[in-house]
């Protein structure tokens, strides 16, 4: 089991609304961004701040070009929180939680991710990282 979490602009208007939009639909939407996480750590609260990933090309694996090679602390940072509980024990989620999250432009850096290294990259005995 794990958590579902929905990131949603606090107003429907609010900034980039233009360039959300469905992949399946092509409808527009308020939601940033999803995330699956069947991790302990604890849901976000408000004050957490979604991470923006970037590709600077210079930076680009020829194995995975079209790979994200820096991430930020971004724009979008959450409001409130609203969590639902499911009332059928066993279900794929153990909560789903809506996080409102407002625009509030800061300056960040951006800082480069770890290489990515796929299994045949390896050497016998490594382990990969999830």
């Amino acid at each position: 089991m794990g958590k579902y979490i929905i990131f949603k602009t606090d107003s429907a208007s609010a900034r980039g609304w233009e360039e959300r939009s469905m992949s399946h639909t092509g409808a527009l939407t308020d939601i940033i961004a999803e995330h699956y996480d069947s991790s302990n750590a604890p849901l976000p609260e408000a004050g957490y701040r979604l991470r923006e990933y970037h590709r600077i090309e210079r930076f680009a694996s020829e194995q995975f070009p079209d790979a994200s090679t820096h991430s930020r602390v971004g724009d979008w940072e959450v409001v409130r929180v609203e969590s639902y509980f499911p009332e059928i024990l066993g279900g794929h989620f153990e909560v789903i939680a809506v996080c409102y999250c407002r625009y509030s432009p800061v300056k960040t850096p951006l800082e480069p991710l770890p290489d990515i290294q796929s299994t045949s990259d390896m050497r016998e005995g490594e382990e990969a990282i999830v």
